[in-house]
């Protein structure tokens, strides 16, 4: 059983343990740390968000100063470095679409070629991915190829890397597939992606050392679109007060957001509608913090409610590798297998030295592949949603016997949790041993109660700025101030998760670090996490809050790499 209270007294004392100095330098206007490193707070002048270039680039043009630009020369000569491919051509269309959920459950919603999940997209590493993406939506779209570390000008982030994709109209990504591992797709434009516009993206490694006998590839989600008359939207416009969103690269017509301080608006000019879907009494001994937000009415395993769950087939004996991402918009799933125990094989993607464990925690966008040695039976893959008092559920079949209840909870769930700092890479994926050449500060600001969610109480501006240079080791050090957890996701990079901000944790002699390797992190509230990468894929970077309705906000930047 874990005590997370006892967890947070421990993460807490590393934020007190920083002290006032810490806390100083998250306002530290010299921008130089010890020994020549550049230490950078959320009030730096001229490092933070007051850098130079506010002006940013413009989508399919160099960037005005000092800045890499999308589709500059750098970022063309590191895709060329990753060679090219046999071609993979794909079509994609987003479209309204009518969704069912199982036990006579339909909403209206939006997906990819009207699948829920969309149709799972399957790549070899090496390869050219030309995907064209037909935007039959009635607004603006983009397409994020979450946790794949892609050229800049392709990552999907409308007025940061491209322009968005307006109605009726297409848009062509082409790029080299970098690396394998589990990943997914979704749009980056407003709250689009608590719809149905989401997929998973499998990279196969041809040289794969991993021995299993089947893949399941599993999406968790949380779900509220075409419920009762309820749209992301009308959530996002509920939890703000009537405010919208930032609406970054969203038309401010059907689906979108009303500027700052403004009702959101639907089709027709009507306001958004629905039940209240705000969370009120939630609470994760776990996460030691309200669980979300956002009441939904659906928690789902690859797009089915629990009492018509989905089945995947096996024979006793065989080794199952199941491939498990958190699609969700607001929601932490803690996942366990009954009558099993999992072998973590990779977080994010990156291969882990292999830790069983009974349940795994996923924040919103985490991924997670782990192998089971399938029993004799039907036994429940149950995903609990964290402090919301309700799970999503699927099934493993590898015999007769009966299904179990859709509530079900198996003893599993309150069994050992292995979570992400607990784990050390492969040998393959250990970061070299050296000082960092940058440190950037982030406080994590923000209340549920004026929806204002923030890095540095500074919220998102397109242009904004926090300057690296190719070749350098980068910390990133989170300190969350707020009482709510938030799954943080650097875009265009994986990072080596070194513990508490204060701390950098060898673990080892041996001239290599042994941090995991992520995407997307945890931070749990009143404390804090450190981070590092290496700059190695240039351009203008996401740095972001992985709730959806907190980054629509403002919970988010821009790291841009200087020429």
């Amino acid at each position: 059983m874990r005590t997370p209270p006892t967890r947070r007294a421990v993460l807490g004392a590393a934020v007190a343990a920083a002290g006032s100095a810490v806390l100083a330098g998250c306002s530290d206007e010299s921008g130089t740390g010890r020994g020549g490193r550049t230490t950078e707070g959320a009030s730096a002048a001229g490092t933070g968000h007051g850098s130079a270039n506010r002006g940013g680039p413009s989508p399919g043009g160099r960037s005005k100063g000092e800045y890499v630009s999308p589709d500059g020369p750098e970022v063309a000569a590191a895709e060329a470095a990753r060679g090219s491919g046999p071609l993979r051509k794909v079509s994609l269309v987003a479209a309204p679409a009518r969704l069912e959920l199982g036990a006579g459950i339909n909403v209206d919603s939006w997906a990819y070629d009207g699948r829920l999940p969309g149709k799972e997209l399957r790549v070899t590493v090496g390869d050219t991915l030309a995907l064209t993406l037909a935007n039959n939506l009635p607004a603006e779209t983009s397409l994020h190829w979450h946790g794949l570390n892609v050229r800049n000008d392709m990552d999907g982030v409308p007025e940061v890397t491209q322009a968005p994709i307006g109605p009726k109209t297409e848009y062509s990504y082409r790029f080299t597939v970098p690396h394998p591992g589990t990943f997914w797709f979704h749009p980056h434009t407003g709250v689009q992606q608590d719809r149905g516009l989401y997929a998973p993206l499998i990279v196969d490694d041809p040289k794969e050392p991993l021995k299993y006998d089947k893949e399941w590839v599993v999406v968790l989600d949380d779900w509220v679109d075409g419920v009762a008359g309820s749209t992301p939207d009308s959530v996002l416009n509920e939890l703000s007060g009537g405010r919208g969103g930032m609406g970054h690269g969203m038309s401010h017509g059907a689906g979108g957001h009303g500027a700052p301080g403004k009702p959101a608006k639907s089709n027709g000019g009507k306001p958004l509608s629905g039940p209240s879907r705000l969370e009120k009494h939630s609470y994760s001994r776990l996460l030691d913090s309200h669980g979300g937000d956002v009441a939904y009415p659906y928690y789902l395993i690859n797009g089915r409610v629990p009492k018509a769950p989905t089945t995947f087939d096996a024979k006793p004996g065989e080794r199952i590798r199941l491939r498990i991402v958190n699609a969700g918009g607001d929601t932490a799933f803690r996942v366990a297998l009954g009558g099993h125990k999992m072998m973590i094989t990779h977080t994010d993607g990156y291969p882990v030295r292999h830790t069983t464990t009974d349940a795994l925690l996923l924040g919103m966008g985490e991924r997670y592949d782990v192998v089971v040695t399938a029993g004799d039976g039907v036994f429940p893959l149950t995903a609990l949603a964290e402090g919301k008092n309700a799970t999503a559920l699927a099934l493993l079949r590898t015999g007769k016997g009966t299904a179990p209840a859709a509530t079900v909870r198996p003893k599993e769930l309150d069994g050992r949790l292995v979570e992400a700092h607990e784990l050390m890479p492969d040998p393959s994926m250990e970061l070299s041993r050296r000082e960092p050449d940058r440190i950037r500060r982030f406080k994590l600001t923000g209340n549920m109660r004026a929806y204002n969610w923030a890095f540095d109480h500074d919220p998102y501006n397109p242009h904004q700025r926090h300057p690296v240079r190719a070749g350098e080791r980068v910390r990133l050090e989170f300190y969350n101030a707020t009482e709510m957890w938030h799954p943080i996701h650097l875009h265009g990079h994986s990072f080596g998760v070194t513990g508490p901000a204060g701390r950098r944790h060898w673990a080892t002699q041996t001239g290599r670090a042994h941090w995991a390797r992520k995407d997307t992190a945890i931070v749990r509230p009143n404390s804090s996490l450190g981070v590092e990468f290496e700059a190695n894929n240039p351009g203008l970077w996401m740095l972001h809050c992985h709730n959806i309705y907190h980054s629509d906000v403002g919970m988010m930047t821009v790291l841009g790499y200087l020429t």
